[in-house]
């Protein structure tokens, strides 16, 4: 998986784990099982948001590092601007 593209990432099955807690906790279950299908899905999709979370933070660390050399420009004019 590339965390350079924006293409959508597939959250069904961390969607479905949601749901199976919620549902688990509603009827007072005390565990919850998950296949070993199901858990690699979960895995595997917890391992691209990740992956791609942490891609996006680094461009975000990229960019805020890299304009160090940002000019801000005031102007004193004694107020005369105002209106």
């Amino acid at each position: 998986m590339s965390t350079q593209t924006n293409e959508p990432l597939n959250t069904a099955p961390i969607q479905q784990f949601i749901s199976q807690v919620k549902s688990a906790d509603a009827s007072k279950a005390k565990d919850i099982r998950l296949d070993l299908q199901n858990a690699k899905r979960l895995a595997f999709t917890l391992g691209e948001v990740m992956a791609r979370l942490n891609g996006d933070l680094e461009k975000i660390i990229a960019s805020r590092t890299n304009n160090n050399d940002e000019v801000i420009e005031v102007r004193m004019d004694g107020g005369t601007g105002w209106k």
